[in-house]
């Protein structure tokens, strides 16, 4: 039983397909013997994948920082609810109880904690798989932009490759449950100097 981490947005969107995918999503991973790992909400796709997974049987590990639990938006129908001291120490522990990681769509907040993972994988503090599960192009514009830094030289090709990108929750599931892609250190690695 693999840990999958899922970043996604506390709003809902506009596009219900968005909402169909993070509802196949939270249940294929309990389908598939897994342990959803979130950001803890009960509002907007986070509660969708979480609500999706806990109706297909499985076990939802949720992380929500102090200041959003006052809030009353934390989800307390999991089989775990973790309430951290800040976003920092929520998206650590996500990462630390975690053996891949999925994004749907969101926000700010979404490509905050995706990125860092990124950027963690990149800088060798952690080698976990990392894959954007695409609606209808949502992801688009990110991966010319990821392409863009490519051909300026300001991402390597083989950071670059570390944001895996799937069309379907299937591809999803095996990208974040495969290998992380290999990745050389941006400053110990003689050859990127």
């Amino acid at each position: 039983m693999a840990s999958l981490c899922v970043f996604c947005g506390a709003n809902p969107g506009n596009d219900p397909a968005i909402i169909e995918r993070a509802t196949e999503l939270g249940r294929s991973i309990a389908e598939h013997g897994h342990r959803l790992v979130y950001g803890g909400g009960r509002v907007g796709l986070m509660g969708t994948v979480a609500d999706a997974a806990l109706s297909a049987g499985g076990e939802v590990a949720g992380f929500i920082p102090q200041a959003l639990y006052d809030r009353e938006v934390a989800h307390t129908g999991l089989t775990d609810l973790i309430v951290t001291d800040s976003m920092h120490t929520r998206k650590q522990a996500m990462c630390d109880e975690s053996d891949g990681m999925i994004a749907l769509p969101g926000g700010y907040g979404t490509l905050d904690e995706v990125i860092e993972i990124l950027t963690w994988n990149q800088i060798g503090t952690i080698a976990k798989p990392v894959v954007f599960l695409d609606v209808n192009g949502y992801f688009d514009s990110l991966f010319r932009f990821f392409d863009e830094c490519v051909d300026a030289g300001l991402i390597m090709p083989a950071h670059r490759a570390m944001a895996q990108r799937a069309s379907t929750v299937a591809d999803a599931l095996a990208i974040a449950t495969g290998p992380a892609p290999s990745s050389p250190s941006k400053w110990t690695d003689p050859s990127v100097r």
